[in-house]
């Protein structure tokens, strides 16, 4: 499984302090996901990530 981080981020970075092994704020300062697949050692936090985002922008592909 991959995530993906969609239009609308406000760059607030919950996403990489909650999960800084797949997501991180790039020179736009715009959350990106990495192109990786999720391991089941990261599962919890990358869901919890995206349960985070304030304006629900990050899903699961």
């Amino acid at each position: 499984m991959k995530y993906t981080v969609n239009e609308g981020c406000i760059g607030c970075g919950a996403c990489e302090a909650t999960c800084p092994e797949i997501f991180f704020i790039n020179d736009e300062g715009v959350a990106e996901a990495r192109d990786i697949d999720v391991t089941s050692e990261l599962a919890e936090s990358a869901e919890e990530a995206m349960d985070g985002c304030p304006v629900g922008v990050i899903e699961q592909i």
